[in-house]
């Protein structure tokens, strides 16, 4: 019940922003690592964006994770001659679900390669995590993954 209820609340978040994606600003993919599972992207504009995933945690008894970060991307810090590789951080939020509901603050910091050609992306992230309900603890997830976007 919980994770219906939890899975229900992301989806009203993220699915209006899924519909009206048109210029190839919505990305839906794979992130590899702690935890695993669905990653999602809209990108607002050349450099704000929201992603979010459905995860889950194979170091933790297969716990359900759902996070959803804002996202401030540099493009200037590191040049390349095709695509683009801008750095990212930003602040979100992570609800875990594994014994109890663990609310966290994210805060992600990563950098992305986005092909000239083709509409698919690449990133590799790091997020410190402070749980704040239902008791403090500090954390920090990886992942590795890539994105097709429509």
């Amino acid at each position: 019940m919980k994770r219906s209820f939890v899975i229900l609340i992301f989806l009203a978040v993220v699915l209006p922003g899924c519909l009206s994606a048109q210029k190839k600003d919505f990305g839906v993919g794979v992130i590899l690592g702690e935890p695993a599972g669905v990653s999602l992207k809209k990108w607002f504009g050349e450099k704000i964006a929201i992603d979010g995933a459905l995860a889950w945690s194979f170091a933790n008894n297969g716990a359900f994770h759902l996070h959803a970060d804002y996202l401030v991307h540099d493009f200037s810090l590191i040049q390349v001659k095709k695509g683009k590789l801008p750095v990212y951080f930003g602040i979100g939020t992570r609800i875990k679900n594994d014994k109890d509901i663990t609310v966290s603050a994210r805060l992600p910091f990563g950098i992305s390669y986005l092909f000239e050609k083709a509409p698919i992306g690449i990133f590799f992230e790091f997020a410190l995590l402070l749980d704040i309900i239902p008791g403090s603890k500090i954390w920090l997830n990886s992942g590795i993954g890539f994105r097709y976007y429509f």
